[in-house]
C-alpha cells in the first residue's frame, strides 16, 4: 500500500500586518510621554521698564560665580561644590553673627553667575546645592518648632517658616569671560 504525504496546513498570514498595524496603533494613543519639566522657577512680570536701581549691602549678598571651567568662586573665595550647601547654610543663618555674613536669613540673596561655557550639569548642581540648603534650613526650622519635618507641617506653618527663611536666588546673564 503507497502512502501518501500529507503537506502541511498553510497559516494564512494576511490578516497578521492588520493585526500589528492596530497594535502600534493602540501603543501610540495609550502611551504617556513624560516631558523634562526643567528647573521651575518663577519669573518675575514682564515689564518694559529698566529695575530699580538696587543698594544691596555686600554682607547680605552670597555671589556665586562659574567660570567654564565649571570653577566656583564663593564671595571671591574658590570652593568646591560638596562644601557649597554647607557655607551658604551657615551664610544663610549667620549663628555667630558675623559682620561678613547676612544680617539675618529675610535679608539674605544668592546671587548665581555663570559664564558661556559652563556646562549644564555643573549649574544644576550649584542651583540644587543652595536649593538644598534652603530646604535642609527650613527643615531644621520646623523640626524645632513643631518636632516634624517641613513637608508633614501645615500649610501656615509652612508659610510662616517661608516667611522667617525666604528662599532669594538671583541668577545673573551668563557672561562670555573667554572671549573677552
Amino acid at each position: 500500500m503507497a502512502r501518501k504525504t500529507r503537506s502541511a496546513p498553510e497559516i494564512n498570514a494576511g490578516s497578521m500586518a492588520d493585526i500589528a498595524f492596530l497594535l502600534l496603533i493602540f501603543f501610540l494613543v495609550t502611551t504617556q510621554i513624560s516631558e523634562d519639566k526643567g528647573v521651575l522657577v518663577k519669573l518675575p512680570p514682564w515689564s518694559n521698564e529698566p529695575p530699580p536701581e538696587l543698594k544691596l549691602n555686600e554682607r547680605n549678598v552670597y555671589s556665586v560665580l562659574v567660570n567654564s571651567a565649571n570653577q566656583l568662586l564663593v564671595r571671591k573665595q574658590p570652593m568646591q561644590i560638596d562644601a557649597l550647601r554647607k557655607n551658604a547654610k551657615e551664610f544663610i543663618m549667620n549663628p555667630d553673627q558675623r559682620p561678613d555674613m547676612a544680617e539675618m536669613p529675610t535679608k539674605a540673596i544668592i546671587s548665581i553667575k555663570t559664564d558661556r561655557g559652563t556646562e549644564y550639569g555643573t549649574y544644576l548642581e550649584v542651583y540644587n546645592e543652595l536649593k538644598a540648603a534652603y530646604n535642609e534650613l527650613r527643615d531644621e526650622a520646623a523640626r524645632r518648632r513643631h518636632n516634624k519635618s517641613f513637608e508633614f507641617i501645615t500649610k501656615d506653618q509652612q508659610k510662616a517658616i517661608r516667611a522667617e527663611i525666604p528662599l532669594v536666588i538671583s541668577e545673573a546673564e551668563p557672561t562670555d569671560l573667554a572671549n573677552e
